[in-house]
């Protein structure tokens, strides 16, 4: 049995806080607390033999009531085995020791240097699987979905057909038309043809598409990997013996090697188509000297280096996609992230080898084809 003593400024309890017994007495200590205009209550509980963790959430209710009428909320008196049982059990007292708790500068950066190199293992290892099934997988087709290879060049390749060509023709059409106001004034507007040949073939053919496959393609395979991995799909399938990365992403990676440079090719050419408007148009060019000015500046290295970036750049971008689709953690705000991140980090490494590429090319002017 508690009994309960209300002062001034002062609550007495004296017998067991329990269960039975704090259902009857909260709303009127409760009430008492609201009611009264005091800035400070002594709770004296050396009178409380026995406590349990419904006391203890009664007392923590007393603090937060108390808190949001500016009243302080003092516990004097407990017995060591009440403290104890208040330690234990009390939230309240948890959450601020959660707060007070500061990590070390040296543990955070220790932290997240383990951090990015687990990520780096974890690239590397799946960098390695992903050659070593899809060399393996030329051969033996075993743990492979039939018919994957021309399902993935569909929707990874032909679907990205429209936005090639619009951005393909526009990037062609606008670099030309920048162009041609200052070859005119020189009455060079014949070499637009070279400068559009050049930069849509070693250049601008090959990033472009990169960039709209990083967006589409790339954010596709992030998305549909992560979520397979959320839903332990992945799990069932080294359940049943089968590799994720040979059922799920070789397939892709055969797929992407294919249509990128493809879709490049075709890119550079509807370039040049949009520049050849603007000669014909605004420079009053014909088409037959356009085609030839087209093929004598062109030469088979210019369009071997397109080629090469944009296999590279399908390799980027497909694992990118894989590594954040793998690495995925949590439900659909999971997925929404690394599908970001692979859009963003696939660009970015794509510009980042162009340039390396680009200064490759540019120191081996020497080398002939």
């Amino acid at each position: 049995m508690i009994k309960i003593r209300f002062l001034q400024s002062q609550l007495i309890f004296e017998g067991d806080l329990t269960i039975s017994e704090v259902s009857d007495h909260a709303k009127e200590v409760l009430s008492f607390l609201k009611k009264s205009s005091i800035n400070e209550l002594i709770v004296d509980l050396s009178g409380v033999e026995n406590i349990d963790s419904s006391g203890v959430a009664f007392l923590d209710e007393l603090k937060k009531t108390g808190e949001k009428r500016s009243v302080n909320i003092v516990l004097t008196g407990e017995k060591s085995s009440i403290k104890r049982a208040i330690e234990e059990f009390s939230s309240k007292k948890s959450d601020q020791a959660v707060r007070k708790t500061k990590t070390p500068f040296f543990e955070i950066l220790g932290g997240k240097v383990i951090s990015r190199l687990n990520q780096l293992k974890e690239a590397v290892m799946l960098i390695s699987d992903s050659f070593y099934y899809s060399i393996t997988g030329l051969v033996k087709k075993k743990g492979m979905r039939k018919g994957e290879f021309y399902n993935q060049c569909m929707l990874l390749g032909m679907n990205s057909f429209p936005i090639v060509t619009i951005i393909g023709f526009l990037i062609g059409f606008i670099i030309a038309l920048q162009s041609a106001a200052q070859l005119r004034q020189f009455g060079a507007g014949i070499y637009i043809a070279d400068l559009i040949a050049i930069s849509m073939t070693r250049e601008m053919g090959p990033i472009m598409t990169a960039i709209v496959f990083a967006g589409r393609s790339g954010s596709s395979i992030a998305a549909e990997i992560a979520t397979m991995v959320v839903t332990e799909e992945t799990d069932a399938l080294k359940s049943m013996g089968l590799s994720p990365v040979k059922y799920i992403l070789v397939p892709k990676i055969y797929a992407m090697t294919v249509s990128v440079p493809l879709l490049t090719v075709y890119s550079m050419v509807i370039g040049i188509l949009g520049a050849m408007l603007v000669g014909v148009t605004y420079l009053g060019l014909g088409v037959e000297p356009f085609y030839n000015q087209v093929i004598n500046a062109l030469i088979l290295k210019d369009v071997v280096t397109g080629l090469v970036k944009s296999l590279v750049f399908s390799w980027i971008i497909v694992m990118v996609a894989a590594h954040f689709g793998f690495r995925v953690k949590g439900g659909a705000e999971g997925v929404g992230r690394a599908t970001t991140a692979c859009v963003v980090v696939s660009i970015f490494l794509v510009i980042v080898a162009d340039s390396i590429l680009g200064l490759i090319f540019y120191f081996g002017q020497g080398i002939k084809f």
